[in-house]
């Protein structure tokens, strides 16, 4: 059904004399020019399209050093790419993506643009069965389902929010990334992009040589930093999760002590696009849904997950679509208690 959706790019010419940079992705090749330290490219997608909808998973707080969204709506991404380092600026104009790139990873991000995006998501195998769904999807029809191809950089983070308040698990990524990861590559004769603060995350060698004090000075306890540096040991082995279906993708992340069907589920949402990845085990998803869905904002994850049956292979969009859509029901009691294991 995704062949439905075959991206229509269109290259950006480049100046006559201007540099190449080496492109050994032949799409790429094809598809991106490269103008000095730059490569670009262009996209149109298929149908709709809402990027801050499509990237806005990504984020991980509002000062995530891996990703920001300027005011005139432009996203910027920095990843560790099998490549190298990358960063990535993606600007919607026209019905077009405009899509710039910097670093040793800059082809390999250019190449999975449209995958990025999700090209090979499949919108309109979604059918609606409650109104509530049905409103919000007319009203966000550039909802797609992005997919990163990269497992290490959804995984951490993820792990890093466990059992945590959100606060708690954005200061930690902010604190580490800043501190042992690389600034991203860039144009940084540009002053904007500087003041951007751009880091890309460390690589899994440099995250397993993090000391017990850092991960402490970073609000991390023993179970989610032992997590990732299980993790991090075998991380080639985890990323192949990126091309897999679901439940072997799931099963193969959660051989690792420590990741479960939450963690697994917010991971692969992100690195493979995953539709039916929905989140159990959570504090607040379970209530959220039962209450759109049934009236009942003390549903448990059984109860979520009968009210999320008629839309198997569908279940994370049918969330995503249910959180977009504002009907949640008002908070009761307090915000769960903040941690501070620095201080300790």
């Amino acid at each position: 059904m995704a062949g439905r959706f075959a991206p229509h790019s269109a290259p950006r010419s480049a100046p006559r004399g201007a540099p190449r940079a080496a492109v050994p992705h032949q799409a790429v090749a094809r598809a991106a020019t490269a103008v000095a330290d730059v490569l670009t490219r262009e996209w149109t997608p298929p149908g709709p399209f809402d990027l801050r909808l499509v990237v806005g998973p990504l984020r991980r707080g509002p000062a995530d050093p891996t990703y920001r969204m300027t005011g005139d709506g432009t996203a910027w991404r920095a990843s560790r790419t099998p490549a190298g380092p990358g960063t990535l600026r993606l600007t919607a104009r026209g019905g077009r993506i405009e899509a710039a790139a910097w670093g040793p990873g800059a082809p390999w991000l250019l190449d999975r643009l449209p995958t990025l995006l999700g090209a090979t998501d499949d919108p309109d195998a979604f059918r609606p069965r409650h109104r509530l769904l049905a409103l919000t999807r007319r009203r966000r029809p550039g909802l797609r389902l992005l997919r990163t191809g990269l497992v290490m950089e959804s995984l951490i983070p993820s792990i890093l929010e466990q059992k945590v308040t959100t606060d708690e698990a954005y200061r930690a990524w902010r604190l580490l990334v800043r501190k042992y990861g690389t600034p991203a590559p860039g144009p940084t004769d540009h002053a904007a992009f500087t003041a951007l603060g751009l880091h890309v995350m460390p690589d899994a060698r440099t995250w397993s040589l993090i000391p017990s004090w850092e991960w402490h000075r970073a609000g991390v306890d023993a179970k989610r930093s032992g997590t990732i540096l299980r993790a991090v040991r075998v991380a080639r082995r985890l990323e192949e999760a990126a091309g897999m279906e679901l439940p072997e993708a799931m099963a193969r992340l959660e051989l690792i002590p420590g990741i479960g069907p939450w963690t697994s589920a917010e991971t692969l949402q992100r690195s493979n696009g995953a539709a039916d990845a929905v989140t159990v085990g959570d504090l607040h998803l379970p209530g959220i849904v039962g209450h759109a869905l049934a009236g009942n904002r003390d549903a448990d994850d059984e109860e979520m997950l009968a009210l999320l049956a008629p839309y198997e292979g569908q279940r994370h969009r049918a969330t995503r679509l249910i959180l977009l859509s504002g009907h949640t029901p008002a908070r009761r009691a307090p915000r769960m208690t903040r941690g501070d294991i620095a201080r300790l």
